[in-house]
């Protein structure tokens, strides 16, 4: 049902409610009204990378590994398969009448806020760094999980809106100050695609302040820039008891009466949490009216009626059985083949089984299913851990030897034993293996939601750029034995890679992979597959050239305002192929500029690569510090295969933000550059090759 039909319908139901009844309806766990055939929902449920918190359901690479793909067609079928598995336990579930918290079809994703800091916690539920690889990757995944039907497959979520990303600890306070050039620039542009593109159902608040309003009850971004300036028609929900932080913490209410009342005076419909119990008496006391509680739940019920929740839809007979299908693990394990990105390789890899007569598998994340899944993950009925991966890959031809090596963080595995306790065996399979894989890494203990799953950093966030001390000693065994080592790096952000760089042979960076992520690892590793994945961040070389967390302002800060060079830039990864683009030339349409790009695979052996496409204003003052993406296609190559790839620029790239937050034209000249990196001098000293560049002067 398409949203207008689905108004109507939704104003028809409302209007039989009373007060108290539609009061209730704006609450996450919105109870059955029997007398009006309306059965609970509840409508918490998450979906950054599968079906989360519900039991089994297909396990993607958690989101900033879906990034690292830079597969926008990728994206769109991950969530389109999330939705049918949603539909899939959702027919079960409430079939059975189990109308529980994450078994609804309003899935609170996707979080296209901004990695901005390499020590947020929660920057691998992220996209990456850039707005626009954001933008486009948002609107992708938005797209296949809400289909484009009569019916929504299921609804989406843009969260957490906005200027939000850290510090985790003191998000339920803190005020993040930020310019209009920087808010418009840099933290909005990912939201407004997802609401102007792909017609997100729904928007979450941030628990932070920005610029003194608290996000859930800001009367800026809810109701001037989200409805009135970009036409946002779905329905705004807040952030878990962050309305609760409006009197508790942000201190801009008095009581939790008053909190209710600012927050759906400001927009917000729909409260995760149970500040909206008080919106009754807020009523009785003036402060909100029947009219704001009315609105608040008729855009509900349209999104429950645009479901088909009421009167059926095509979805209704997704079988159980479509969960965990042998298509759906494909992909899985497709996403995770591409978004691994190789960082170095001096020539090891690919590895040549027949070469190598036993294998020495070592570290914490070696035979770890948590640092397969990343946070807000589903379960899966098999995992493939690196270890089995590779296992399952070489058979009984190849030995394996394995040692955990060490704890993820601890200085000992065995708590009565002496520190460093398992460091000898470590060495002692190194010395014994002609070739070793050290897996180590992070998992959601060590990066990951403030107060999730009992972070061992308590706040989720990262203290530093470095691997837990009992990694660090484990390198430093396995550097002493003197073989060929491979380091595969599980984590969800930036990690100084700065030892194993000159230690070791190659370095893979695997995020968290999903449940399948071994697999998907051994057929990188023995070259089945050419890696293919580029970074959706920058890798630096220490935190010392960032800004203080706490500061907003992104001067310094990530690839486009950077002044030091990276340790690995953004859009930077290798492939077993050679990839080179040898020229372009432009042409110019009316509301998009099409780049065409002569590319070649200079090598024999068959890849897929990441074309990108930077541009730089060279007569603005109001541009970026460095070049910035404003297009990418992922293409594919046999050994010697020469192709022209058509890209398409869109003209909202050629324009600059203001110090006020104005996106204008200012200046007609500008600079194109080609390629399968970013143009930065990093780049060009790690790949070998510089881009194709040339001199664009825009039409008006």
């Amino acid at each position: 049902m398409r949203r207008e039909e689905a108004r109507k319908r939704a104003e028809e139901l409302v209007s039989q409610m009373t007060l108290m009844e539609k009061a209730s309806q704006l609450r996450y766990d919105s109870p059955a009204i029997p007398r009006l055939n309306i059965p609970a929902y509840n409508w918490w449920n998450e979906s950054l990378h599968g079906v989360a918190r519900a039991g089994v359901a297909t396990i993607f690479p958690q989101a900033i590994g879906l990034a690292a793909t830079f597969d926008e067609s990728l994206l769109k079928d991950v969530g389109s398969v999330i939705a049918l598995e949603g539909r899939a336990k959702y027919n079960a579930s409430s079939e059975l009448g189990d109308r529980d918290i994450y078994k609804g079809l309003t899935f609170w994703a996707p979080n296209v806020n901004i990695f901005r800091d390499p020590r947020w916690g929660r920057g691998h539920e992220t996209y990456g760094e850039d707005p626009y690889l954001s933008s486009r990757l948002g609107v992708a995944y938005i797209q296949g999980l809400q289909g484009d039907g009569d019916t929504m497959k299921a609804a989406a979520c843009a969260k957490h809106f906005a200027v939000h990303s850290g510090p985790e600890a003191i998000r339920h306070e803190f005020d993040a100050c930020v310019s209009q050039k920087d808010l418009r620039e840099t933290y909005l542009p990912a939201f407004q695609a997802c609401v102007q593109e792909a017609d997100v159902e729904s928007v979450m608040g941030a628990y932070n302040r920005v610029n003194g309003e608290p996000c859930c009850g800001s009367p800026t971004l809810l109701r001037e820039i989200l409805r009135d300036e970009w036409g946002f028609q779905g329905h705004v929900v807040s952030d878990c008891w962050a309305i609760k932080d409006f009197h508790e913490n942000h201190m801009v209410t008095g009581t939790p009466i008053q909190s209710a009342a600012l927050a759906i005076d400001s927009g917000c419909d729909l409260n995760c949490g149970v500040t909206y119990l008080h919106l009754l008496q807020a009523y009785e006391e003036g402060l909100v009216t029947e009219e704001q509680i009315t609105e608040s739940a008729i855009r509900l019920f349209t999104t429950r009626f645009r479901l088909g929740l009421f009167e059926g839809s095509e979805y209704d007979t997704v079988p159980y059985t479509m969960i965990e299908c042998k298509e759906h693990l494909e992909l899985s394990e497709r996403a995770a083949r591409e978004s691994i990105v190789l960082l170095k390789n001096n020539g090891i890899l690919p590895l040549k089984q027949e070469k190598i007569q036993t294998i020495g598998v070592i570290g914490p994340n070696a035979d770890s299913r948590a640092s397969l899944i990343g946070n807000y993950h589903g379960t899966s009925s098999e995992y493939i851990t690196m270890l089995e991966g590779i296992r399952r890959y070489v058979g009984e031809d190849t030995r394996i030897l394995y040692s955990e090596g060490s704890h993820l963080f601890k200085d000992r595995i065995e708590s009565i034993a002496l520190e460093n306790d398992r460091l000898s065996e470590a060495r002692a399979v190194a010395k014994n293996s002609d070739v070793v894989i050290l897996c180590l890494g992070l998992d959601e203990t060590l990066e990951g939601e403030e107060g999730d799953t009992g972070n061992s950093y308590a706040s989720g966030d990262k203290l530093d750029l470095l691997l837990p001390e009992s990694q660090r000693r484990l390198m430093e065994a396995v550097a002493m034995e003197g073989k060929p080592t491979i380091l595969c790096l599980l984590a969800g952000s930036d990690i100084d890679m700065s030892y194993a760089a000159e230690k070791f042979d190659a370095i893979l960076t695997m995020w968290y992979p999903g449940s399948r992520g071994g697999s998907a690892a051994a057929d990188i590793l023995f070259g089945k597959y050419s890696p293919s994945g580029k970074l959706p961040i920058t890798f630096y070389e220490s935190l010392e050239e960032l800004p203080d967390f706490e500061d907003y302002s992104m001067k310094g800060r990530t690839y486009r305002y950077m002044e030091h060079k990276a340790q690995y830039p953004f859009g930077y990864g290798l492939t077993y192929a050679e990839f080179e683009a040898n020229s372009m030339r432009i042409e110019e349409q009316e509301e998009s500029v099409t780049v065409y790009v002569d590319v070649k695979n200079l090598s024999e052996v068959d890849s897929e690569d990441v074309l990108q496409i930077y541009i730089r204003n060279q007569e603005s003052e109001w541009e970026t510090l460095n070049p910035h993406l404003a297009a990418f296609q992922r293409i594919s190559l046999k050994g010697g295969e020469e192709s022209t790839v058509k890209v398409l620029v869109d003209k909202g790239c050629f324009t600059v933000v203001d110090e006020n937050g104005n996106r204008v034209r200012d200046g007609k000249k500008y600079e194109i550059f080609a390629g399968f990196s970013q143009p930065d001098e990093r780049s060009v000293e790690l790949t070998g090759k510089a881009l194709v560049r040339m001199q664009y002067e825009i039409c008006e």
